[in-house]
């Protein structure tokens, strides 16, 4: 696996020699990106994932690296073709390696959780305080009935 992985690597390395050598006219090659990205960068990122257990793909840390390398090598071979970073190819490319890999994984950081309690205790103490405040308030108020007729 590891020779495959070197010769793809070596085959996708002359491709990039070349788009650098021979630019296009036009700029940016779609296609060719496309076919680059996918040939390089994805088949890095998907050797690199396989080396992980699949429980530890929703764990950032294990992760992080694999995914910055990939993050890198679209980045690089853009920037080797000719093309702007970040692009549609680029978005619809990350769109698919999310479906892929990180479906399933939580919000983790992203979730709504309630606040600390040394400040959701003055939000729920200081309104009871009062509510009990104002309640002996007219209570002792109306036990006094002085001038009453």
């Amino acid at each position: 696996m590891a020779v495959e992985s070197a010769s793809l690597l070596k085959a996708g390395l002359v491709l990039l020699m070349t788009a650098q050598v021979f630019p296009s006219v036009s700029g940016c090659n779609r296609g060719f990106y496309e076919t680059m990205i996918s040939d390089l960068c994805l088949a890095k990122f998907k050797f690199d994932m396989a080396g992980l257990d699949r429980g530890q793909w929703c764990n950032w840390p294990d992760t992080m690296e694999i995914y910055e390398g990939l993050t890198n090598c679209t980045y690089q071979v853009a920037l080797r073709m000719d093309c702007f970073w970040p692009n549609q190819v680029v978005d619809h490319f990350f769109m698919q390696i999310h479906w892929i890999y990180f479906h399933d994984c939580a919000l983790t950081g992203r979730l709504l959780h309630d606040p600390p309690v040394s400040i959701l205790a003055p939000f729920i103490a200081v309104p009871v305080l009062v509510t009990l405040l104002m309640t002996a308030l007219v209570v002792w108020r109306s036990k006094r009935t002085e001038g009453v007729l």
